[in-house]
């Protein structure tokens, strides 16, 4: 079995595994040729440890036409593509997590409408789609910051065109400082935390 070995100085090695539990080691041994097999039974509690996947969650809000419009959804689908297309390159995906329309009441310009978008940023597995990488801006965790200082960098720029233009706002924009940060150290099912627990590896699943 790959996954275990026992070496030469009889230390019981064993790589490759991602179930936490109790192990069972079952031992069949003679001292001598002539005496009979001895057994011996050692169960081990073995933890497995993973990296904890890491992720990015944005919001932003955008002044939107009418609630029931389809120019909101046009334009949600062209926002998406521009962010897919801007980390793509650094094998990063975004993810639309919801986006909701509201009325919102304004203190002094009555009702206006409203997009809500969530959405997420991860990187991808590299070794997953076949990019042999080496360096150390491959990455997963540089990837990621990359993706967030570009997305960043994107809804600034959008602030700043609006500011030069002597044209008036279209009808859907961003709304200038809305934009929401939060990292998210996400543990597979199964796994979890516990810094008391596993004090030699605190941030790991």
């Amino acid at each position: 079995n790959s996954s275990v070995q026992i070496s030469p100085t009889g230390t019981l090695v064993l790589r490759h595994f991602n179930l936490s539990g109790v192990y069972t080691c079952s031992i069949v041994y003679k001292l001598t040729a002539m005496q009979p097999d001895k057994n011996l039974i050692i169960k081990y509690l073995i933890y497995a440890y993973s990296d904890p996947k890491n992720y990015y969650e944005f919001t932003a809000q955008y002044h939107a036409a009418p609630c029931n419009s389809s120019h909101n959804t046009s334009f949600e689908k062209a926002l998406l593509q521009i962010l897919s297309k801007l980390v793509a390159e650094i094998s990063c995906e975004i993810t639309l997590i919801k986006s909701e329309c509201h009325h919102v009441k304004m203190q002094r310009g009555g009702l206006q409408n409203e997009i809500f978008f969530t959405f997420s940023v991860a990187s991808l597995d590299r070794e997953k789609h076949n990019r042999l990488c080496q360096q150390s801006s491959c990455d997963a965790s540089h990837r990621l910051n990359k993706a967030k200082h570009l997305i960043e960098r994107f809804f600034k720029q959008q602030v700043e065109v609006s500011r030069k233009s002597s044209e008036p706002l279209p009808q859907i924009y961003y709304i200038e400082g809305t934009l929401q940060t939060v990292r998210v150290d996400h543990c597979y099912p199964g796994y979890g935390m516990n810094a008391q627990i596993h004090p030699d590896c605190p941030e790991c699943c």
